[in-house]
């Protein structure tokens, strides 16, 4: 009878072989690799979360201040007005220009519709107190023209709230001044004029405007085209007329 027998080191050496096959199998490295991709996909969807719920909050906050912010209040008033402030006449008589203001940091926000008798332009004035400027929204050309605030002329946003509630309770009967502007250049930029003004004249041909007693040489009246603004900011009624070449 023959009998068959296993050396036992090379048993053991065969077993060492299928062990550093398994260990050659899971390299320190390649799990390395795994353990990295599997950290960035984890950062990448807890990333994703927090994107989508800072996007949900911010959405629903604005929602929320929308929905339970105080209305900013208009006032109508309006004004009477003759060219004399002796004029004898009684108000009834008299054209009228009527508006409404909206008055919100240290912004005054002027709706002026299009008179029932007097030849003016609907508009959209806007003082930007803070930025010291003045912006005309001609509604007929779907223009905007900018030039330095007034502030001898405009009044202050509190004052302006307060003669909107003096003409609230009944007729008020003023004198008109003049006012002419011309057209100097054309602004390509508008969000240099600040939120408020971009917000009104975006997507508009916006140009800036000068005094006309404070330009510098001979001036073509007469190949101009100019219209006119009735409006008020004030205890008297402005007849702004603005004149492109």
């Amino acid at each position: 009878m023959v009998k068959i027998a296993f050396n036992s080191a090379l048993a053991q050496k065969a077993l060492g072989k299928e062990g550093e096959v398994l260990v050659t199998e899971k390299d320190p490295e390649t799990a390395s690799v795994y353990s990295n991709e599997n950290s960035t996909g984890r950062c990448l969807l807890t990333l994703l979360g927090l994107a989508f719920i800072l996007t949900g909050l911010i959405v629903g906050g604005a929602c929320v201040y929308r929905y339970f912010a105080p209305k900013q209040k208009l006032y109508h008033g309006g004004m009477h007005f003759s060219e004399l402030d002796t004029e004898s006449r009684e108000p009834y008589y008299l054209p009228r220009v009527d508006e409404e203001v909206e008055i919100r940091d240290n912004v005054a926000i002027i709706n002026v519709p299009a008179p029932q008798f007097a030849q003016s332009d609907p508009a959209a004035i806007l003082h930007d107190f803070d930025r010291k400027l003045t912006a005309y929204l001609d509604l007929s050309l779907d223009t905007c023209f900018v030039i330095p605030l007034n502030t001898s002329v405009v009044m202050p946003p509190q004052d302006l709230l307060d003669l909107f509630m003096q003409l609230m309770t009944g007729s008020y009967k003023t004198y008109l001044i003049h006012e002419d502007l011309v057209v100097t250049e054309r602004i390509d930029d508008i969000a240099q004029l600040g939120f408020y003004i971009y917000t009104l004249c975006d997507d508009k041909d916006t140009y800036r405007m000068q005094r006309r007693n404070e330009l510098i040489g001979l001036q073509k009246r007469s190949v101009e085209t100019c219209f006119t603004i009735h409006h008020f900011e004030n205890k008297f009624v402005t007849e702004t007329k603005i004149c492109k070449a």
